[in-house]
C-alpha cells in the first residue's frame, strides 16, 4: 500500500510585527508604518486627546527597520534596511518602537490556535509554522481556510498559507498572494507557478549565491532548472549544487520535526551609537543586565535551564570577541547569568568603543531534568563596566 502523499502547509503571518501594532493604534491602519524606533519613539496622548507619532524623518541613529506595513513597502520600505536610508524614501512614514514581549505572546496564540486543528506543527519563526496536514481527513483548500479562520478568531490577524507536497514549495507559495492568501501548489504547478521567479524566492539561496548565480546567467528558477549540475559543481561544490539542481525542480524531503529542542537561547542589542566603555559605563552595565534579565525569562518561558553563558561584543571597527563560562549546575536565573557574563566580560580588554553588546545560554536540559542553581536572595548587582 502506498505512503499517504505528502501535504505540508507553510504559514506565515502577514507583516506580523507591524500588524500586532495596528491593533494597538488602529487609527494607523492604511498608513505607511515603519516599526524599528526606540521606547522614545512611542506615541504619546496629547493634552487635546489627540495621539502624537513620531515620523521617520525625525530619526537619527543607525538602526534597521524590524518590519513595515504593506503601504510603507509600496514606498519601498522593507525590514533589514537602514532607518536613515528609508527616511529619504518615506520621510512621513509613522515610525513604532518594537515590542518583542508583544510579539511574543501574539506568536504564542496563533499557535494555539493552528495546533487545536493540526497539532503536528514545526516552528520556524515567531511568526511562521510548517504544519503536516497529511493524515487530516479534510481537503487542503478547507483545512486552510479553517486554520485561518481559527487564527483570526484568537488573534484578530491574517496570515498567508502556502500547501504543497513538501516545505521548500510551500514557503514560495505562501509569499505569492499576500497578504491574507492561500496559495495550494502541486509538483504539475512547477513550471508556471515557480520557474518564472527570481532565484531568490528559494529559501536557502541568499544575497552571495544569487550575486554569483547572476554572474553565471541565472536569474530565475527556470535557468537555475536548466543549468547542468556540472556548472554548478564548478562554481559551488558537490553538496551545494546537487542541493541547488534539486530545488530548482522542486525536490524537498525535509521532514516536518515536531519535537524541536533550542541549542542555545541569546538576546543581543546594536546600540544606535557606540558606547565608550569608561564614559559610558552606567548605560552599557543597565543594557548588560537588561540582556541577562531577557535571557534567563526566555529560558523560564520555553521551560529550559543551561550551563554554559556566553557573550558577544562587536567594538566599533567590527571586531568581534565571545567569550563563554560553563558553571557547575544548570540556572536559568537572572543573577547567575549575570555574574558569569560579568565573569566572561573581565577576560576581554574594553579598549575600543562597542557598538553590540549580546548574552547567550547554551547547554540547554530541560528545566525538570536536572539539578539547578538558583540565586534566591535579592541583592545589588555589581557594575562590570
Amino acid at each position: 500500500m502506498d505512503a499517504t502523499p505528502r501535504r505540508i502547509a507553510h504559514l506565515d503571518m502577514d507583516a506580523f510585527y507591524a500588524s500586532v501594532e495596528l491593533l494597538r493604534y488602529p487609527a494607523l491602519i492604511g498608513l505607511p508604518v515603519v516599526i524599528g524606533g526606540r521606547i522614545k519613539h512611542t506615541p504619546t496622548l496629547q493634552a487635546d486627546g489627540s495621539m502624537h507619532y513620531a515620523r521617520l524623518r525625525e530619526y537619527v541613529g543607525r538602526g534597521v527597520i524590524t518590519t513595515s506595513t504593506y503601504e510603507a513597502r509600496a514606498l519601498g520600505v522593507f525590514s533589514a534596511m537602514g532607518m536613515m536610508k528609508a527616511a529619504k524614501l518615506a520621510p512621513e512614514a509613522i515610525l513604532l518602537p518594537a515590542d518583542f514581549e508583544r510579539y511574543r505572546h501574539y506568536s504564542r496564540l496563533f499557535k494555539a490556535a493552528v495546533a487545536s486543528i493540526a497539532p503536528r506543527i514545526e516552528g520556524a519563526g515567531i511568526d511562521e509554522i510548517y504544519i503536516d496536514l497529511s493524515e487530516l481527513p479534510d481537503d487542503s483548500l478547507i483545512l486552510a481556510q479553517r486554520i485561518k479562520q481559527a487564527v483570526y478568531d484568537a488573534t484578530k490577524l491574517s496570515c498567508s498559507i502556502g500547501i504543497s507536497p513538501n516545505k521548500l514549495l510551500s514557503k514560495i507559495g505562501s509569499d505569492l498572494d499576500k497578504p491574507d492568501g492561500i496559495t495550494i501548489l502541486n509538483m504539475a504547478d512547477i513550471s508556471e507557478r515557480i520557474w518564472p521567479l527570481s532565484v531568490r524566492k528559494i529559501n536557502g539561496v541568499g544575497p552571495k549565491t544569487a550575486k554569483k548565480l547572476t554572474a553565471l546567467g541565472i536569474e530565475t528558477i527556470a535557468e537555475l532548472a536548466q543549468t547542468k549540475i556540472s556548472l554548478l559543481q564548478i562554481n559551488f561544490g558537490r553538496n551545494y549544487a546537487t542541493w541547488l539542481h534539486e530545488v530548482a525542480h522542486g525536490i524537498d524531503q525535509r521532514p516536518i520535526i515536531t519535537d524541536t529542542k533550542p541549542k542555545s537561547i541569546s538576546r543581543e542589542t546594536t546600540f544606535e551609537q557606540d558606547l565608550h566603555p569608561l564614559h559610558d559605563r552606567l548605560a552599557l552595565s543597565e543594557a548588560f543586565t537588561a540582556l541577562c534579565t531577557r535571557v534567563a525569562e526566555d529560558l523560564q518561558h520555553k521551560g529550559y535551564v543551561g550551563r554554559t553563558i556566553g557573550i558577544k561584543l562587536r567594538f566599533e571597527d567590527f571586531h568581534t570577541v565571545t567569550r563563554d563560562i560553563t558553571l557547575a549546575a544548570h540556572t536559568a536565573d537572572p543573577i547567575s547569568i549575570r555574574r558569569a557574563a560579568g565573569e566572561c566580560l573581565r577576560r576581554i580588554p574594553l579598549e575600543k568603543k562597542l557598538r553590540l553588546l549580546g548574552v547567550r545560554v547554551n547547554t540547554l536540559s530541560p528545566i525538570n531534568s536536572v539539578k539547578t542553581i538558583n540565586v534566591l536572595q535579592q541583592e545589588e548587582l555589581l557594575l562590570t563596566f
